[in-house]
């Protein structure tokens, strides 16, 4: 019998070799995959540095009972509506990494909390000395442009910008003490960072979260303080630590 003449010497591929190929094609793919997105006109958009750096910057973990018991999840993202993942409500929270603000409402409405690093055992820790408290927080978002050693706020006077403006780089317990004549203040632009605004003197009251990257800071009267704001009353005022 005739045997075939071989063409010569080859690589011999065994089962391991065929295996470890398909590992690192496993690899890339998923590489592929955290790396980019596809956009609806189905363009790929590459993740930059600095996206995936922010994601490990913001991680805050909420339960749905007191003192941290009963069903919990871990965010490090913004959550528009916790009702979606199975809870009635956040009853306890945990913030490990980054300032965010909690929402009275799900899609970002309502009344707003501060949450900075820290335990909050119950819904009085971060409603504080609201002067209408609630057990209700229903979404939350990071606060990404809070940078607490570069923080610059300017008051004015009248809305849109006008009249008699103040600006301020520290936290005031006490606009009035500081030389604000008004317990009002109708327009604020935030120049750098983030702050918290307060209804009343000594951070209590009303919340409001003033941010440089929302509104490009500008907020023009005091509708655009919050959703819930119903006062241009601003009394006192501080940045957010980070």
């Amino acid at each position: 019998m005739e045997r075939r003449r071989s063409r010569g010497p080859g690589p011999i591929k065994t089962r391991a070799d065929s295996s470890l190929l398909t590992l690192i094609t496993l690899d890339l793919s998923i590489l592929s995959t955290v790396c980019h997105r596809v956009t609806p006109k189905g363009k790929t958009a590459t993740m930059n540095t600095q996206q995936m750096e922010q994601m490990g910057q913001f991680k805050i973990t909420v339960w749905e009972e007191e003192n941290f018991q009963g069903k919990r999840c871990e965010f490090m993202l913004e959550c528009q509506n916790i009702m979606e993942r199975g809870f009635n409500k956040i009853r306890s929270i945990k913030v490990e990494n980054g300032p965010w603000v909690g929402y009275e409402y799900p899609e970002f409405q309502g009344q707003q909390f501060i949450l900075e690093k820290g335990d909050y055992p119950r819904y009085e820790a971060w409603s504080g000395n609201s002067s209408y408290r609630t057990e209700h927080m229903l979404s939350f978002r990071p606060i990404k442009s809070a940078n607490h050693s570069d923080s610059k706020v300017t008051m004015y006077e009248c809305e849109d910008f006008q009249g008699r403006k103040f600006e301020m780089c520290d936290d005031y317990p006490s606009l009035q003490a500081m030389g604000w004549c008004s317990k009002e203040v109708p327009s604020i632009k935030v120049n750098s960072g983030a702050w918290v605004a307060y209804q009343f003197p000594g951070y209590r009251g009303y919340q409001y979260i003033l941010e440089r990257d929302r509104h490009q800071g500008e907020y023009r009267n005091y509708n655009e303080y919050s959703t819930q704001a119903h006062t241009n009353q601003v009394q006192s005022i501080r940045r957010i630590q980070h």
